[in-house]
């Protein structure tokens, strides 16, 4: 196993808890915490996977910028669009944790997210 092996592996690990939380969050922890009425664990729950999604970044940044020099992909129009929606979904985690209750945020979060996977699949094989 190479090093870059394990770039890319931490790269894939970080959008898996980044992506895969949302999903986790939006299939089964909000419905089931908003049924229950009992707002400050829902509100405990998110802010943790909110710092937890913070981290996820800084480690997908770092991972991607060492694969994007290492792969000379500086130059994409991929990775630049990846990058333009990388700062639209950090823009829009930190005003979702200052602003909880607005919830068209969580969607617009989850939809730039996926598109950030599609554009990072098609750089890996493209």
């Amino acid at each position: 196993m190479t090093a870059w092996v394990a770039v890319r592996w931490l790269h894939l690990l970080a959008m898996a808890f980044f992506v895969g939380g949302q999903l986790m969050l939006a299939a089964a922890v909000v419905p089931v915490e908003r049924a229950s009425g009992e707002r400050v664990r829902l509100q405990a729950i998110a802010r943790r996977f909110g710092y937890g999604t913070l981290i996820a970044i800084a480690v997908l940044i770092a991972s991607g910028s060492a694969m994007a020099t290492h792969y000379d992909q500086w130059g994409s129009g991929k990775l630049h669009a990846k990058l333009g929606l990388l700062a639209v979904v950090i823009v829009l985690v930190v005003w979702h944790m200052r602003r909880p209750t607005m919830h068209a945020l969580e969607a617009a979060i989850f939809l730039a997210s996926l598109g950030i996977v599609w554009l990072g699949v098609s750089l890996a094989h493209g």
